[in-house]
């Protein structure tokens, strides 16, 4: 099977991988390398734009924020330097802004994490009439509120009156949710 996949990639597998999570970048640069791709994996803004201006991949997965900047300032480069590369943009913020915003700039596919290595590879290799299946387990309704809570919360410095008031929500209604567990 994994020269079946190593075909569908082609000559050039060089694949740059962006993301700040570092267990996660470890993660998938190892299931990617399986997978017949060659990774360079890298954590800021600056180094991705770095090996996309000196040596454009032909595959790039790159996390739309990042410690030091957005993700959406690699792809530009990378686009610049290399208009036939297949980008896919992520995410553990999914927005239908972001989302148009990445594809405007130039990203093949924007993926919400949590996405294993099987998503991302089905995002790069896909064709450009292929639409991708619908998630095995898409995360619940309850689950999509709580991590956008938790994301406007840490944005606020996890001030909880600054956060009830940009949510729009009582103070102590949403002190009780953030002293719940996540939702599966």
């Amino acid at each position: 099977m994994a020269e079946r996949e190593l075909c569908d990639i082609g000559e050039d597998n060089s694949l740059l991988l962006v993301d700040d999570d570092e267990p996660f970048l470890r993660r998938l640069a190892r299931a990617m390398e399986k997978r017949g791709f060659a990774p360079e994996a890298v954590e800021t803004v600056a180094a991705g734009k770095a090996i996309a201006t000196a040596r454009p991949p032909a595959y790039a997965v790159i996390d739309l924020r990042l410690e030091d900047g957005n993700g959406l300032d690699v792809v530009e480069v990378l686009r610049e330097k290399r208009p036939d590369a297949r980008i896919v943009v992520l995410t553990g913020y999914g927005a239908i802004a972001t989302a148009v915003a990445a594809v405007k700039i130039g990203a093949t596919d924007y993926l919400s994490k949590p996405a294993d290595a099987n998503d991302v590879t089905a995002a790069l290799l896909a064709g450009v009439d292929d639409r991708p299946p619908p998630p095995e387990n898409p995360m619940s309704a309850d689950r999509v509120r709580w991590e956008h809570i938790q994301r406007v919360f840490e944005l606020c410095d996890r001030n909880v009156s600054e956060t009830a008031r940009r949510l729009n929500m009582h103070r102590r209604t949403l002190q009780r949710i953030l002293a719940k567990r996540s939702p599966r």
